[in-house]
């Protein structure tokens, strides 16, 4: 259904058409790029005297699907759709993942994988019929390789004489430097960028809480990786004796030079760069996979809101497998995952059961990054990190779509201390709120000192009112929970608001501690 559209997407259109209907857009994942894009081709098409054909590219099947069911929904709420279902259906066609209807369709939704060898030529053959063309690049930072740009090569072949062409680029991360140079030259200039300071302050976006969560290796896992590390810094020093550079170099660059020296015709340089690479890549798998990540999650799940919708997003298959099969003990037939070993159908059975809500948790590994719409899911949990600030971009966005009935959303992020794991999952955000953890795997709890310290004092005066044996428990039960969330420092008219809508027992008896806590002296 057509919605009304935000202030942001407004004064983007606005530019987009004082740049002749070409450019860019940067805008935070969850904040409306599609909707801005639908009421781009809508208010296009109302200034062209002929019919617009519009070409979607998308980075997947299942974004392909997400865009045909956004298109059905927007068109069938225009006015001027008045012959049926069977008609609006025939106007759409769907090119990859096993779809190949036919190309002569208004409205043509490519994965990027089909588009690549087809439709440049076709973009450029319905321009010279006199047929204005709209190409929506969605996720527009993944054409940027020389293949993907295939779907340009139209572009030097137009001549004046051919019907217009414009062109619309979306992403929440568009690349920089000579990347984002040469997209800019293919779709036109970035025309806005809405990132998610400005979402969070417009409440385009749902509020969000972010708790780190510091973890600790095993003994024998701190010993393996001290021992690496050792042998890389040795490989490292003799690197830098004979390359200097490599010391004014950031990390990314540092990578860079180093597997370039993999090829030096010295074999000794090569072999030492050879060495250290594959010791980094040894080193971020025992990172990655660390014993406590799957302990943390584990108990981190059993005590979040046993309503609420759970994606957790991982970097190893093993790792999702191995959580999946813990967590399916603690709740069958409420966990799915989601990764490249499973299948395209298997993945989007999964999905979808996570989407009409059989599913409660889902793991997935990287394919939940793009082009994913599920504006129910109100927890993430990162059960290991990237050091990409795009893909954790995406990932926060995941979460934070706004959605009815979702007033908070909560995003955990679990780090090995005292590793070359990034602390912070952005720190360069300053939007949300950040909590400080810690998760000690041989005693399986959290610690939280400032809501810890405020626990410890409701439970002393409860001791020393008396309350009964069974009560405690139920008290001490209630302040575990609260240990991973921020309920406790809620206003006490959100509190109460709560409270009175809880729907069992134990629920109830958790706000009511989280009052009590709020009405501790001197907090």
């Amino acid at each position: 259904m057509k919605n009304s559209l935000y202030t942001w997407q407004e004064e983007c259109l606005d530019r987009w058409f004082q740049n002749q209907c070409r450019g860019m857009v940067q805008a935070v994942t969850g904040s409306g790029k599609t909707m801005l894009a639908l009421n781009a081709i809508e208010r296009l098409e109302k200034n062209l005297p002929q019919e617009l054909h519009v070409k979607i590219v998308v980075p997947s099947g299942a974004l392909m699907h997400q865009w045909s069911h956004a298109i059905k929904d927007f068109l069938s709420d225009c006015s001027k759709v008045l012959q049926g279902p069977d008609s609006l259906h025939h106007r759409i066609g769907l090119r990859g993942a096993g779809c190949r209807t036919p190309v002569n369709r208004q409205y043509m939704i490519y994965v990027i994988n089909s588009a690549r060898y087809e439709l440049a030529r076709q973009i450029l053959s319905e321009l010279r019929s006199g047929i204005p063309v709209l190409l929506i690049a969605d996720e527009c930072h993944r054409y940027e390789s020389e293949q993907n740009q295939l779907i340009f090569e139209f572009l030097p072949h137009l001549k004046p004489s051919d019907a217009p062409f414009f062109s619309l680029g979306m992403s929440a991360t568009l690349p920089s430097g000579q990347a984002g140079e040469g997209l800019a030259s293919l779709l036109g200039p970035e025309i806005y960028c809405y990132g998610i300071k400005k979402a969070a302050a417009m409440h385009t976006v749902c509020p969000c809480d972010i708790f780190h969560i510091s973890l600790s290796f095993q003994k024998s896992e701190q010993i393996k990786y001290d021992e690496i590390t050792e042998q890389m810094l040795s490989l490292y020093r003799s690197l830098v004796n004979s390359y200097p550079i490599l010391k004014s170099s950031n990390r990314k660059e540092r990578f860079e030079l180093i597997s370039a020296l993999t090829k030096e015709p010295d074999k000794k340089t090569a072999k030492a760069a050879s060495s250290y690479l594959k010791l980094s890549y040894i080193r971020k798998t025992l990172v990655c996979l660390a014993s406590g990540r799957i302990s943390c999650a584990f108990e981190l799940v059993r005590r979040l809101p046993e309503n609420e919708k759970i994606l957790i997003f991982g970097e190893r298959i093993s790792q999702a497998d191995e959580l999946c099969r813990l967590l399916q003990k603690q709740y069958p037939e409420k966990v799915g995952r989601c990764h490249s070993q499973m299948g395209r159908t298997a993945n989007q059975n999964t999905l979808n059961r996570f989407r009409d809500g059989s599913l409660r948790i889902l793991i997935a590994c990287k394919s939940m990054d793009e082009g994913v719409n599920i504006p129910e899911t109100s927890i993430g949990i990162v059960l290991s990190g990237t050091s990409m600030q795009r893909q954790r971009t995406q990932r926060l966005g995941r979460i934070i779509r706004n959605a009815e009935n979702k007033e908070r959303a909560a995003l955990y992020y679990l780090h090995l201390a005292e590793t070359t794991e990034d602390r912070c999952f952005l720190p360069d955000g300053g939007v949300y709120p950040v909590y400080e953890l810690e998760y000690l795997a041989n005693k399986q709890i959290f610690v939280n000192p400032a809501y810890d310290k405020n626990a410890a004092q409701l439970l002393e005066t409860m001791i020393s009112d008396g309350i009964d044996e069974e009560r405690l428990q139920e008290v001490r039960r209630c302040l575990q929970l609260g240990s991973v969330r921020s309920d406790w420092l809620l206003s006490e008219k959100e509190l109460e608001q709560r409270l009175h809508s809880c729907s069992s027992v134990s629920e109830k008896n958790y706000w009511i501690c989280m009052k009590l806590i709020k009405a501790l002296p001197h907090r």
